[in-house]
């Protein structure tokens, strides 16, 4: 499967998996973290509300997982891929955990750290180069999030 393919494939994916979680209350994140096969190393979806966890966002509870089953923190041959921009947290931690490529659908402008409103893989102080791609699903992800803090409003 080509790498455009494998990409589309996982977003939507993950944008079933999103829909699930934002139905539970929680912002509709998912990611997962591929090697370099294409094979699933870890999961993740946004718990926040649900545990009480300030660091409860998909990508580090995705890179948690996948840490563990491999028992190393390095993923510079792995891909990461989630439904939104990483948040300048979790854009530290993909550079901390040397990830290789990182695949996003909608982009952050209010807090997207990889091009959104700022850019951590770029910034001097970043020890790792990461290949960043963005937009794939981004509509069907915008749309996403839209409609659920729309609804959120709504219930408010």
């Amino acid at each position: 499967m080509e790498q455009r393919q494998r990409d589309e494939f996982w977003m939507e994916r993950l944008l079933r998996q999103a829909e699930r979680v934002g139905l539970e209350g929680e912002i509709p994140v998912a990611a997962v973290i591929l090697d370099r096969h294409g094979h699933c190393l870890g999961w993740g979806s946004n718990r926040r509300h649900r545990q009480q966890d300030p660091l409860g966002h998909a990508e580090l509870v995705a890179l948690r997982q996948a840490a563990a089953l491999r028992g190393d923190w390095r993923f510079n041959d792995c891909s990461l891929l989630v439904t939104l921009e990483p948040c300048p947290m979790c854009a530290g931690a993909l550079i901390q955990a040397r990830v290789g490529r990182v695949v996003f659908a909608a982009s952050d402008a209010k807090r997207g750290a990889l091009g959104g409103c700022l850019n951590l893989a770029t910034d001097p102080s970043a020890h790792h180069q990461m290949a960043i791609v963005g937009g794939i699903r981004a509509q069907a992800a915008q749309q996403q999030l839209g409609d659920w803090f729309r609804r959120r409003r709504a219930q408010r």
